[in-house]
């Protein structure tokens, strides 16, 4: 991803990786993907050894060193436009971090749980604000450059929305199994239907997720 970033900074002008870093940080483009930045100079180099980026000149700013400035190439310019087509059109499946969460809670008392659900709707519901108040201040930016932002934020408020729904079920009571998983809990015997799914098959024969010991 951070070689994608490099080629969006550099296809409007050619750049020195100080100044590479300096246009995504205030892009927010650590925000959009995943950017290392300790590695910024050897993918940059990397770009350059597959034909993708080509030195244009050097610079010296004051008592810095000399600095080697970078132009995309015709190669660089299909190779962005590629990449874009293929994130744009393909599904990527990246489970997030709350989703193994999601696959282990049996593990936590179910009461922990629903304080720890709060917890993240509360954080949730934060940046959600934030963002929008961010989104309005935006007046008269082109709509092209604030889609992804439009993006994050609809993801957010999906699962902003879902996960309200499951705190619903475990504060009313509604959630299925919740007494068999507080038995377990409050008991130190493992009810027999989780048992079997601890075995690896649930109802109907499905495969079921391992617990934690």
């Amino acid at each position: 991803m951070l070689g994608l970033a490099v080629l969006s900074a550099v296809v409007v002008k050619p750049m020195h990786p100080y100044e590479i870093a300096s246009v995504l940080r205030e892009r927010g483009k650590d925000r959009d993907m995943e950017i290392k930045w300790g590695s910024l100079y050897t993918v940059v180099r990397n770009l350059e050894k597959h034909g993708f980026l080509a030195v244009a000149g050097t610079a010296r700013d004051g008592a810095h060193p000399e600095r080697t400035i970078y132009r995309i190439t015709d190669a660089g310019r299909r190779e962005y436009a590629d990449w874009t087509r293929e994130l744009l059109a393909e599904p990527d499946r990246e489970p997030p971090r709350f989703e193994a969460g999601l696959s282990v809670m049996g593990v936590i008392h179910p009461d922990e749980v629903a304080v720890l659900l709060r917890r993240r709707l509360d954080a949730l519901e934060r940046e959600i604000g934030d963002q929008r108040e961010a989104l309005a201040g935006c007046a008269g930016v082109p709509r092209l450059f604030l889609v992804e932002a439009e993006f994050d934020l609809a993801m957010r408020e999906a699962e902003a929305t879902w996960t309200r729904s499951l705190l619903e079920e475990l504060v009313t009571g509604s959630f299925p199994g919740l007494a068999a998983w507080r038995e377990w809990h409050e008991t130190g015997r493992m009810p027999a239907e989780i048992a079997a799914l601890a075995e690896g098959t649930g109802p109907a024969g499905r495969p079921g997720k391992e617990d934690p010991p």
